[in-house]
C-alpha cells in the first residue's frame, strides 16, 4: 500500500466539533442529514453543504469504527496473505501483485475497448462497516451515484483515475432533489459500438425501489448519455446483448419496492431505432420497448446468456425458474428444473466451445453448503466437478487459455463466516480456485481483502486480472478513511504469465470484421503461435456477468510474420462488438491482447 495513514480520527472529529455535531447520543438517520444539508445550502451553497454533511457522516463512522482499527486490520490481512501465499509457486498458481486505493467501491465494473475500466457505485452514507454503507433506504439528494475511470496504462496512483459523474436527474421520490443519478444496483451489457448500456437504479425508501433510468456510457468521449425512461422501474435487473446487438432487460424490483420484482421484458433500442454501431452513433433520448413475453422471476439478478442458437437463456436463482427466450419470435418456454435448490448470488459462465460460440452454461456458487457445479447443455442439467467448498458472492472468469478462475466469495450476503456485518472473514474465502481443461478445480493463493457482496473481477488486455468491490470490506480496511479513496483494487497475475516469454501480437485489422471471413494479423513471434482466441470484455455486478465469452479462431496459415485467421461463423456465435484477440504459444502463454470489432451493419 503506497499511501501512509494520516491522523484521520483527530482531524475529522475536530472538524465535526467545529460544525457543532453532538458528540454523544445515536447518530442521526440519513433522512435527517438530508434535511440538515438543505438548511445549510441557503447559507453555504449546495456543494459546500453537501461536503459538510459528508464530513459529519465520516466523523460518526470513525467513532464507531476508529481509524486505528482499520489500519491494523489491513496490516493483518497483508501479513496473512504473505504467509499463505509463500507456499504457492507462481508458475503453477499465479500470484497476487499490486494492491492500491481507488476512488470508487466498484459495485459495477466494465472493461472498455479503450483499455480503461469503468467503475461506478454510490455515495456512501455510513463509514462504519458494521452498518449499511450505501443509501439503499435513503430518500433525497444523498441517494446518489458516482462513477470513475481507471486507466491501467497510467499506473495505480490517484492520477490514473478520472471522475465521470453520471447525469444529474430528478427521481420520483417526492423531494424534488436533483442529484447524480442513483444508478447503483442497475443492470448492464455492451452495445456493438463499445458503449455500455445501464438500466435501472434506486429511488430509495424501505429496502430500495426501482428506477426507470436508462443510460449509455460512451468510452470514446468518456461521457454519459441519458435515454428515455424504461416502461417500469428496476432495482437489481439483468441485461444481455443478443445476436442482433440489441439488449434484453429482465427482472428487477419495481417502483413499489423490494419484494415486487417486475415480469416485464424490454428491449433496447426499440425496433425501428438503429442499433448503435459506430463510435459516433450515440444513443440519446432513444426508447426501449416492451416485449409480449414476460419473465416472472421471483428473485432478482437472474443469469442471462445469449448462446450460439441465438436464444436467450434465463437462469433464475430459484431451481424451477429456468427459461428459454426467443428474442425474434418473442416467446418464452420452459427449461428443465436445475438439480440444485435456491441459490443466492453466485456466478455462472458460458463454457468455451472451441471455434463456435458457447452452447452450455456452468452454474457455480450461491449456496455455501453446496460445492458442486451444474452444467446446462442440450436442454438437460448435469452435476459437474465440485469446487473445494461452497461460497456465495463469488466471481468466475474465463481466462485467455480457456481455464476458469473463481475469485471472491463469502458465507452469505455480508457474512464472511462470523456473522452479518462482521468484516472478519474466514481465510478460505480469500483463496482463488482454478478449473483446468479436464474440469478439475484446484485452490490457489489468497487475495489481500476478503470480498463478498458487491465484489467484482475482470480480465485486462495484458492478461492480468483486476479484483475490486465489496464496500464493507474496503472501508473496514481503509488506511485513510478521510481521503476520499474509499475503494481498492488488487491485481492478480495468472500462472501463464510466469511460464516464460510471451508471444507478440503486433498488428490487427482496423475496422469491422465480417463473420466467417479470413483476415490476417502480424506477429514477430508468429512461428511460436499455436492458438488464437477471442475473449469478450467483462461488465459485471452482483456475480452476474452476462457479457464474457471465449472462442478459438481457426488458424489458416503462417507466412513470415503474418498469421491467417478466420472469424466466427455467425453473430449468434459471437454477438457484434469489441473483443480482445490473444495469441497463445504451446504452453498456453498469451500475448497482450489487441482489440478487434466483429460484425458489420
Amino acid at each position: 500500500m503506497s499511501r501512509a495513514p494520516r491522523s484521520a480520527v483527530l482531524s475529522v472529529l475536530a472538524l465535526a466539533a467545529a460544525l457543532a455535531v453532538p458528540t454523544a447520543g445515536p447518530p442521526a438517520p440519513a433522512r435527517a442529514a438530508v434535511h440538515h444539508t438543505g438548511d445549510e445550502a441557503a447559507v453555504l451553497g449546495e456543494e459546500h453543504a453537501r461536503a459538510h454533511a459528508r464530513l459529519r457522516r465520516a466523523a460518526e463512522g470513525t467513532r464507531g469504527y476508529p481509524q486505528a482499527r482499520r489500519t491494523a486490520s489491513l496490516a493483518s490481512l497483508e501479513e496473512s496473505q504473505r504467509r499463505t501465499n509463500a507456499r504457492f509457486d507462481a508458475a503453477r498458481f499465479g500470484r497476487f501483485t499490486q494492491f492500491f486505493p481507488s476512488p470508487d467501491f466498484g459495485v459495477h465494473v466494465a472493461l472498455l475497448p479503450t483499455g480503461k475500466v469503468l467503475l461506478f457505485s454510490f455515495e456512501r452514507v455510513e463509514a462504519d462497516p458494521t452498518k449499511e454503507t450505501g443509501p439503499t433506504n435513503t430518500v433525497g439528494r444523498t441517494n446518489a451515484g458516482r462513477a470513475w475511470l481507471w486507466d491501467p496504462a497510467a499506473g495505480t496512483g490517484a492520477r490514473a483515475f478520472r471522475n465521470v459523474p453520471p447525469p444529474v436527474v430528478l427521481v420520483p421520490d417526492g423531494t424534488y432533489s436533483p442529484r447524480p443519478a442513483p444508478f447503483f444496483c442497475a443492470g448492464h451489457s455492451y452495445l456493438p459500438n463499445g458503449m455500455v448500456g445501464v438500466f435501472g437504479g434506486n429511488v430509495g425508501g424501505k429496502g430500495g425501489s426501482g428506477a426507470r433510468l436508462s443510460f449509455v456510457f460512451d468510452p470514446w468521449t468518456e461521457k454519459w448519455f441519458r435515454n428515455r425512461d424504461m416502461a417500469v422501474g428496476r432495482w437489481y435487473p439483468s441485461v444481455v446483448t443478443g445476436a442482433d446487438g440489441r439488449q434484453i432487460i429482465m427482472s428487477g424490483q419495481s417502483e413499489r419496492g423490494t419484494g415486487t420484482p417486475t415480469p416485464v421484458v424490454e428491449r433496447f433500442p426499440a425496433l425501428g431505432h438503429r442499433v448503435p454501431w459506430r463510435p459516433y452513433d450515440i444513443p440519446a433520448g432513444v426508447p426501449a420497448e416492451r416485449l409480449r413475453s414476460d419473465a416472472p422471476f421471483r428473485n432478482d439478478y437472474p443469469h442471462l446468456f445469449s448462446l450460439r442458437d441465438g436464444m436467450i437463456y434465463g437462469l433464475g436463482r430459484d431451481a424451477d425458474q429456468q427459461w428459454l427466450f426467443d428474442p425474434v419470435a418473442d416467446v418464452r418456454s420452459d427449461l428443465p428444473r436445475r438439480p440444485a435448490d435456491f441459490r443466492g448470488y453466485g456466478s455462472a459462465v458460458p463454457l468455451p466451445a472451441g471455434f463456435r460460440g458457447p452452447d452450455s452454461v456452468l452454474v457455480l456458487g450461491g449456496d455455501p453448503r453446496d460445492p458442486h457445479t451444474y452444467r446446462l447443455s442440450g436442454g438437460r442439467w448435469t452435476t459437474e466437478e465440485p469446487r473445494a467448498f461452497g461460497r456465495t458472492q463469488d466471481g468466475t472468469l474465463i481466462l485467455p487459455d480457456g481455464t476458469l478462475l473463481t475469485v471472491n466469495g463469502a458465507l452469505d450476503t455480508r457474512d464472511y463466516g462470523h456473522g452479518p456485518f462482521n468484516p472478519k472473514a474466514d481465510l478460505k474465502y480469500r483463496q482463488i480456485e482454478v478449473r483446468d481443461a479436464r474440469g478439475r478445480w484446484t485452490l490457489g493463493p489468497a487475495q489481500r481483502l476478503p470480498r463478498g457482496y458487491h465484489s467484482n473481477a475482470l480480465v485486462l488486455p495484458d492478461g492480468r486480472m483486476m479484483v475490486t468491490g465489496d464496500e464493507l470490506q474496503q472501508i473496514a480496511n481503509d488506511p485513510d478513511i478521510e481521503d476520499g479513496m474509499d475503494g481498492s483494487i488488487e491485481l492478480y497475475e495468472p500462472a501463464y504469465l510466469h511460464r516464460g516469454a510471451r508471444p507478440v501480437l503486433d498488428r490487427v485489422p482496423a475496422g469491422d470484421l465480417r463473420y466467417d471471413t479470413a483476415f490476417q494479423v502480424s506477429s514477430s513471434t508468429a512461428k511460436d503461435v499455436k492458438r488464437a482466441v477471442l475473449l469478450a470484455p467483462t461488465t459485471v455486478t452482483h456475480s452476474v456477468n452476462t457479457s464474457q465469452r471465449h472462442l478459438d479462431l481457426r488458424l489458416t496459415g503462417v507466412r513470415g510474420d503474418r498469421i491467417g485467421l478466420r472469424t466466427p461463423p455467425a453473430a449468434a456465435d459471437a454477438p457484434p462488438g469489441h473483443y480482445m484477440l490473444f495469441l497463445l504459444d504451446a504452453k498456453g502463454v498469451p500475448s497482450t491482447a489487441k482489440w478487434v470489432k466483429l460484425g458489420t451493419r
